[in-house]
């Protein structure tokens, strides 16, 4: 991780409904109770109110803190409807950031089954810009000859980044970089991306390297069961891939979304975390949600971080799953634990872990 990471500050970026429910238990992990790391965690309220109050200047402040300090963690938040209302905060954050990759992992849950076979991890990484997202939109003609219009736009630079972290991931995984765009039928844009898997695959030989064409990506999909897949892809495609493929493993619990701004030799120079999931607002104040995704987004920040603090984040992944695996388990994970329980029990095994290893 670069200098510019300050790696004892993790910035929270509070969101609505469920989703900040799940955000403060993710906290109550991550404290000195449970890990011994003395972190700061400044907080900016991203909730709906709030960034209307402010139309929006609370995402930028928010943004700008993460660019300071390199780490931050996301709620849920509400994207309202309207044309006119102040839209979603990601788009901004991921722009102001300047985060150029998405990553999200499907991975198996202990006790959940899998649909297909599928139990090797797979990533989705996909650009975090451009391509359908921001395209600029029109109409022209009336009744039926009225058509549609969109011009979208990917930058080599984007198309590079996507391309070398996917395979710098397969490598310290040990997995395959997998599938691609649809580089036949549109060689000059979509092509571009498929350019630099190829000159990335020549710069990392060792990885093994099977490109697909999107549409068999997704049928080959179906049927994997072997290694472990990283998928580069453009914002579109990936954005659908992941909603295929997370829920490949039974459940999108065990899922956290990274967002990652590079420097110039493309190590992270800023990350900002999150669910993989929505605010679920039918399951607000029940005390039923699974925090697991939130959880595992914090810890993933810890990579990122020292000695410790890497060994902290590795010791909440392994309890966010061993509490899974003996049982313990909310009620979409087919268990009866509350929110709040299957959280005490992840800190209680944590410390028992960090206690341990201490010793050795």
């Amino acid at each position: 991780m670069s200098a510019a990471v300050d790696a004892k500050t993790i910035v929270v970026l509070e969101g609505d409904e469920t989703g900040q429910e799940l955000l403060e238990e993710a906290l109550r992990v991550l404290g000195p109770d449970a890990t011994g790391l003395e972190l700061e965690f400044p907080r900016f309220d991203l909730s709906l109110g709030s960034r209307r109050a402010t139309e929006n200047r609370v995402v930028f402040e928010a943004a700008q803190a993460i660019r300071e300090h390199g780490l931050g963690l996301k709620a849920a938040t509400i994207t309202p409807e309207g044309r006119d209302d102040v839209g979603s905060p990601n788009r901004i954050l991921r722009e102001e950031i300047g985060g150029k990759v998405i990553v999200r992992t499907g991975r198996r849950i202990p006790g959940v089954v899998p649909f297909g076979g599928v139990h090797a991890p797979i990533s989705i990484v996909r650009m975090a810009v451009g391509d359908a997202y921001g395209a600029k939109e029109w109409r022209e003609g009336e009744g039926d000859d009225e058509v549609a219009f969109r011009t979208e736009r990917i930058e080599r630079r984007i198309c590079r980044a996507v391309a070398e972290f996917s395979f710098r991931q397969a490598e310290q995984v040990g997995a395959k970089v997998f599938g691609g765009p649809k580089y036949t039928v549109s060689p000059t844009y979509e092509g571009m991306l498929k350019e630099e898997m190829d000159a990335a695959a020549e710069r990392h030989p060792a990885v093994p390297y099977e490109p697909q064409l999107i549409d068999a990506t997704f049928a080959l999909l179906i049927a994997s069961a072997g290694d472990p897949l990283v998928i580069p892809a453009l914002n579109r495609d990936g954005d659908i891939l992941s909603d295929l493929v997370l829920p490949l493993f039974g459940s999108i619990a065990g899922s956290e979304s990274l967002l990652v701004a590079f420097e110039d030799d493309y190590e992270p120079k800023a990350l900002m975390a999150e669910a993989a999931h929505g605010t679920a607002p039918s399951l607000l104040g029940k005390n039923v949600a699974n925090p697991m995704a939130m959880i595992l987004a914090g810890a993933a920040l810890l990579a990122f971080g020292g000695e410790r603090a890497q060994q902290a984040g590795r010791a909440i992944r392994e309890a966010c799953l061993e509490t899974v695996s003996q049982g313990i388990r909310t009620a979409d994970l087919g268990g009866h634990t509350g929110t709040s329980e299957y959280t005490d029990e992840v800190i209680r095994r944590v410390k028992s872990k960090l206690e341990v290893w201490a010793t050795l």
